[in-house]
């Protein structure tokens, strides 16, 4: 087979793969947005649950899966925003630094449902949170944080040298040259990595079962005492995400529109995390240009 040949049916599989994929991930879209999208509205986006009876909503499901995300955000970020600058900036090239970054890499890697066993058991048992936004907030902070570390070491290992060395050139310390140099030439890759991250976080299910619970007690809405049972912003209350919901209703649901509830609730889910992706491509964008003053 000739050269020219040979490309052309590399250049043809390649496509066709690519279809393929593009295909099944639009009639994967399409088929929950098309039989979800019908059952949403402003009562169903806003009432509670109903166990027994037709007519309930996501409203509690979906106040806690914002604000477990926010708490999780909360927690992990700062933890690997200094991980990272460690990692790229300040780390010698080891044996230590060596362990750490293949320890990130098996942690990436740990299936949701270990994770959430593993905050069961020492958040949940050992440290007596029980069932409670604070438990799923952790849990979710160690599934995130390594795939959170990589993002934020990337981002900064993508800025070039030359930038350190004008720094250095400048007089400044080498803190002095990552804090006003290279971190606001990398926020908009770390803010693209964030928000994929935060939409990872806020579809996740297994890890949450085991920690944050199945069950989503009424709340007052206009009880913001975060020390209240009653309260949305209580962070010891248990807290049934959207995703959970999603589970639970699929696997024990009894009311009369179990179905449409369920397809309504994964459409919001799919809409949230594409809105995610969305805002992280624009706002990256929106940072690149107005921090590196490009057209």
């Amino acid at each position: 087979m000739s050269a020219k040949t040979s490309n052309k049916v590399a250049t043809i599989v390649l496509y066709t793969i690519a279809s393929l994929v593009i295909l099944l991930l639009a009639a994967l879209l399409g088929f929950i947005l098309i039989d979800g999208v019908p059952h949403l509205s402003w009562h169903f986006l806003t009432s509670p649950a109903k166990a027994f009876q037709a007519g309930g909503g996501i409203g509690v499901q979906l106040f806690n899966s914002f604000y477990l995300l926010i708490l999780t955000m909360v927690i992990s970020l700062p933890i690997a925003l200094g991980a990272g600058i460690y990692l790229n900036e300040y780390a010698k090239q080891n044996w230590f630094t060596a362990v750490i970054r293949t320890a990130i890499e098996i942690l990436s890697s740990l299936p949701s449902v270990v994770v959430g066993l593993f905050g069961f058991l020492l958040f949940v048992v050992q440290f007596k949170l029980g069932f409670s936004v604070l438990s799923g907030a952790i849990a979710l902070t160690l599934f995130n944080l390594p795939l959170l570390t990589r993002s934020v070491e990337g981002s900064l290992k993508s800025i070039p040298d030359l930038q350190r060395e004008a720094g250095a050139a400048l007089g400044l310390s080498k803190w002095e040259t990552v804090g006003h140099v290279i971190l606001p030439a990398a926020v908009p890759s770390i803010v693209t990595g964030v928000v994929l991250s935060a939409g990872r976080v806020f579809g996740e299910a297994a890890a949450l079962i085991y920690t944050a619970g199945q069950s989503a007690p009424a709340l007052n809405f206009g009880n913001w005492n975060p020390f209240d049972i009653t309260s949305p912003l209580n962070p010891l209350r248990p807290a049934e995400t959207l995703a959970v919901h999603i589970w639970k209703i699929n696997s024990e649901g009894i009311m009369p529109d179990a179905a449409a509830v369920s397809a309504g609730a994964s459409a919001v889910l799919v809409i949230a995390v594409l809105i995610f992706n969305l805002l992280a491509r624009w706002l990256g964008k929106v940072l690149f240009k107005r921090l590196t003053a490009a057209r």
